[in-house]
């Protein structure tokens, strides 16, 4: 039997990315993302409910995402989900999902700017990923001839 492990989500950072390096001097950036939920309930009252996601990217792209990334901006985040189990020092079992990040996307403006603008498309790697190319999150990819300006 076949198995699939993808999530793909789109919210706000929920606090600033905190990067770090394990021993063998690979980057580590963890950071919280919040995705919210509107919809009407059966009475017509509009009800709204909000998921927070722990998310942890590694290497080039950890370093690029914390430097270019902080608390309220949005994101695309594209990974798998990582189960984590662990015992608390009083013999409680605990658990949590987290997102292991292989792309993301910057949305919005960059720091200081508007919220209207799009960052760039980029791989885990931190390498920036052409329009049209595998990875890119542009549906209609343009060529040359067809830009507007």
């Amino acid at each position: 039997m076949a198995s699939f492990n993808r999530i793909i989500l789109v919210g706000n950072l929920t606090r600033d990315p905190q990067l770090s390096y394990t021993p063998a001097n690979t980057a580590v950036c963890k950071f919280g993302i919040a995705t919210n939920r509107r919809w009407k309930d059966k009475d017509g009252n509009d009800r709204e409910e909000t998921c927070f996601v722990d998310c942890t990217l590694f290497g080039r792209g950890g370093e690029t995402f914390n430097q270019y990334m902080k608390k309220g901006q949005m994101a695309l985040v594209e990974g798998r989900l990582k189960l984590d189990q662990w015992m608390t020092p009083e013999g409680d079992k605990r658990s949590k999902h987290e997102v292991i990040v292989d792309n993301f996307t910057f949305l919005g403006g960059g720091r200081g700017g508007d919220a209207g603008g799009r960052g760039g498309d980029t791989t885990a790697t931190g390498v920036p990923v052409a329009a049209g190319s595998a990875g890119a999150y542009d549906a209609s990819p343009t060529t040359g001839d067809e830009i507007p300006f």
